[in-house]
């Protein structure tokens, strides 16, 4: 059974933002891959506080945020009232059909409950040849972070939840989606969004509570005697120098999170 992620975010949303901002590289590259993104609507499905609706707002983009939780929508309608703010999940979108030109999902497909259903609302809900832009991790890259090292248990229990990119595009191709492709992201110093593996290059982040409280992970799939041996080694081994001969040992070439990118195919005239 999946956890009441609804009800999670409800708990954290209002310490949420402490955390958790629009990065402008990602904002930037979600901006670049949306079709036509000054013309028509645009969603952002799972749009927590909204910090990424409120960044393309802010770049001349017309887009609706649509969260199943009021906490993070109440805060999300606090940074600006210009913006649609719809109470909704993924699996029952509240919008016409056709109604948007893009949709974007940042970090959050592996917090439905349904997939295929929301990936078949994403399809009503966009106009033909509109597109879904997906900013996700698969376990194939997660194996690679570090942090197995320190929380084994949690690092497999978030590997478990996640699609993998090849299931992923199945997924979108069942639902009506044609791949257009995929790019990968590694982890930057100066990364603002602070989600789960946004401390790679900065270890000591993990120590820090109001850190680790924005991360579902760390939130809700951590046994907490786990969480406190994990944090007293990383401390020791931050402090001993060790750290850097155990992020050498989790280097790969796959990438730390990747975007996906697909479009709705058009309807077939007879």
């Amino acid at each position: 059974m999946r956890p009441n992620f609804t009800s999670k975010y409800n708990v954290i949303g209002t310490g949420y933002n402490r955390t958790r901002s629009a990065d402008a590289y990602i904002t930037d590259r979600f901006y670049a891959s949306l079709r036509i993104p000054h013309v028509g609507k645009n969603l952002d499905i799972g749009c927590g506080t909204g910090n990424y609706t409120v960044a393309l707002h802010n770049k001349g983009v017309n887009i609706v945020g649509v969260d199943p939780s009021t906490n993070m929508l109440d805060v999300a309608s606090d940074q600006t009232n210009s913006i649609d703010w719809r109470l909704g999940a993924a699996e029952a979108i509240p919008a016409l059909d056709d109604e948007f030109e893009n949709a974007i999902a940042m970090l959050t497909i592996h917090h439905w409950s349904d997939r295929q259903i929301a990936f078949g609302e994403i399809k009503r809900v966009l106009k033909p040849g509109g597109r879904i832009v997906i900013f996700t991790s698969c376990p194939n890259q997660m194996r690679y972070y570090w942090l197995n090292h320190y929380f084994p248990e949690m690092m497999v229990a978030s590997m478990r939840q996640m699609p993998t990119i090849e299931g992923l595009i199945r997924e979108l191709a069942h639902a009506g989606f044609r791949l257009i492709g995929t790019e990968k992201y590694d982890v930057c110093n100066d990364l603002m969004d602070f989600f789960l593996y946004a401390g790679k290059h900065r270890p000591t982040r993990y120590l820090e509570p109001a850190f680790r409280q924005g991360i579902s992970s760390f939130s809700s799939l951590v046994p907490p005697t786990e969480l406190a041996m994990g944090l007293t080694r990383l401390e020791k081994d931050i402090a001993t120098g060790d750290i850097t001969r155990i992020c050498e040992k989790y280097q790969s070439a796959a990438g730390d999170y990747a975007f996906i990118i697909a479009k709705k195919t058009r309807r077939l005239m007879f």
